[in-house]
């Protein structure tokens, strides 16, 4: 069964959100549940769930877009500053299963707190981090053939 997307429907159906950005590739609203004034969210058109679905040159393409919608935020808006989220999969706060960029105008008195951590962790921490991702996995296919004797 497949499950209805909410954001493909507003692709397929534009006037029934405020539209202020779109292109061959890409489509961008305002959100019905605004952080701020102004609050966009950025997609692309062919839907991918998360970001690890999406193709690069797609994710390229909605970037692209997002420095668009940026840019038209700043001179239609004059906010003191930006923030872009991009959440994926439950934990990561995702709720809309379409790969989708907020553009959240951001004002001194807008409310809004930062909220991850800001205390450093010891050193070790990311010792073993950075071990973990620069591991080298064992992958049967990158393994050179074997030469061949000479005759």
């Amino acid at each position: 069964m497949v499950v209805p997307c909410i954001f493909c429907e507003f692709i397929e159906a534009p006037t029934s959100v405020p539209v202020v950005h779109e292109d061959d590739h890409t489509f961008a609203f305002l959100s019905n549940a605004p952080a701020t004034e102004g609050h966009v969210l950025v997609l692309p058109r062919r839907h991918a769930e998360d970001l690890w679905s999406i193709s690069a040159d797609q994710a390229a393409g909605v970037m692209r877009s997002v420095h668009q919608v940026a840019a038209l935020v700043r001179r239609q808006l004059e906010p003191d500053g930006l923030t872009l989220l991009q959440n994926n999969r439950p934990a990561g706060w995702q709720t809309v299963f379409h790969f989708h960029v907020h553009v959240i105008p951001r004002y001194e008195d807008d409310g809004l707190r930062y909220p991850l951590p800001t205390e450093p962790v010891p050193p070790e921490a990311l010792h073993e981090a950075h071990g973990k991702l620069t591991a080298r996995r064992w992958d049967p296919l990158s393994v050179p053939a074997p030469l061949k004797p000479l005759d």
